[in-house]
């Protein structure tokens, strides 16, 4: 294993002289101001976010045992330490954008140690790494630039060290290139037909008399729990999303009021909850509830930063043994966003919010029902191309969050 491992080492070594005849070119005096870094937690300045795994990296995700923050930084007071873990480990840490189609980006990193590799995969093209065989005594910038495909929306980049060597350190990540597109707001879904769309968030408790109703209900569920209930009790939302057209989406890693933190702080948020997402149930979120329903324009940059197409919130209240809509008559009009909380009352504010439906006769609309509006509109979480669709303004969501969102502030 180990001379398998020199092998590969001696190769790299063969070649590191080709390697090093490529440089960064230089900027000019008069060159544009730098684009929007698009990396998240790109100097690992962000300390682990609350709620999350002890020692997690926001926005990196690395090997048990082969990622961790170090002080021995090049700017700031952070940087990350790679360390391959066995002579069959790189050590590989990786982190998820989204991007735009036909784009082209810049991904570049500044590294200390010998044999760093830094790339992006699922680019859909092939993207060869860039890599030195020492860095010396000092620090030294890699950069690779590649071009995504006409189909693809996200890509992984990564950085690692190689089979069996020492640590190596990475700071002051950079990826430039055209953001994606701020994801819209919508609290209700554009629709003719019948339906609302019931959501459930946070996830605290998990009330099994609830996943029984939703089954036997047969109610497509769109949940938005926080990554620790899920890591307590992964197959309880798993149920409580198994009828057709239920879905697993975001909600934040920690809960907190984004509007009270940085850009950068509330990408970190959103990214790890979409990849908690990931791990636990295979799917990406695609759609993202803020607490409280608490945004500003960082959210909406932040949230299409990780991949999120649309912010959602929600014009009907039936959490805690609330009935509130935002209509003056109180009755669930097609369409309407419905905000319920996996809470010991959750099984009771279900059942009231099926009835009002049916009173309005309403009934539970699937996920995959989704809005097609004029650009600029604010549109629903889903497909849909019916006729007599509308489309709800900025104002709608507005008057929605202002009747709803105090009703979101924390309950213990």
């Amino acid at each position: 294993m180990i001379g398998s491992a020199r092998r590969r080492l001696a190769a790299l070594a063969a070649t590191a002289a080709l390697a090093s005849l490529g440089t960064v070119p230089a900027a000019h005096a008069d060159a544009a101001p730098p684009a929007p870094n698009l990396a998240t937690n790109p100097g690992f300045e962000i300390p682990t976010l609350p709620l999350a795994d002890w020692g997690s990296i926001p926005g990196w995700h690395c090997a048990a045992g082969e990622g961790a923050v170090t002080a021995a930084a090049r700017t700031g007071g952070s940087a990350l330490a790679v360390t391959p873990a066995s002579a069959d480990s790189t050590g590989q840490c990786t982190q998820t954008l989204a991007v735009r189609p036909d784009t082209t980006y810049t991904y570049r990193a500044w590294v200390h140690g010998s044999y760093a590799f830094l790339g992006a995969t699922g680019t859909g093209h092939d993207v060869p790494p860039a890599w030195t065989a020492s860095t010396g005594d000092g620090w030294q910038q890699l950069a690779t630039s590649f071009t995504t495909g006409p189909a693809t929306t996200s890509v992984q980049l990564y950085v690692h060290g190689w089979y069996g060597q020492g640590p190596i350190a990475v700071d002051d990540v950079t990826v430039s290139g055209d953001s994606p597109a701020p994801a819209p707001l919508v609290s209700s879904v554009p629709t003719a037909d019948p339906v609302v769309f019931v959501t459930i968030d946070d996830g605290w408790t998990r009330d099994p008399a609830a996943a029984q109703l939703i089954a036997d209900r047969e109610v497509p569920v769109t949940a938005f729990p926080l990554p620790m209930p899920e890591g307590f009790e992964p197959d309880y939302f798993a149920r409580a999303t198994a009828v057709p057209g239920s879905a697993i989406e975001d909600h934040s890693v920690s809960h907190r009021d984004l509007t009270t933190l940085s850009l950068a702080e509330q990408q970190a948020e959103i990214c790890d909850a979409r990849d908690a997402v990931t791990a636990h149930y295979g799917t990406v979120p695609t759609l993202f509830r803020p607490p409280y329903f608490a945004w500003n324009a960082d959210t909406r940059q932040a949230a299409a930063n990780c991949g999120m197409k649309y912010l959602v919130t929600a014009n009907a209240d039936f959490g805690w043994g609330a009935s509130s809509t935002s209509h003056p008559d109180g009755a669930l009009q097609p369409g309407d966003i419905v905000i319920l909380h996996f809470t010991d009352t959750l099984n009771g504010d279900l059942q009231r919010a099926l009835d009002a439906a049916a009173r309005a006769g309403r009934r539970p609309g699937p996920h995959t029902d989704t809005p097609r509006c004029p650009p600029g509109a604010h549109r629903g979480p889903a497909p849909y191309d019916g006729p007599g669709h509308r489309c709800s303004s900025p104002t709608d969501v507005s008057r929605a969050t202002a009747r709803i969102g105090p009703r979101l502030r924390p309950r213990r």
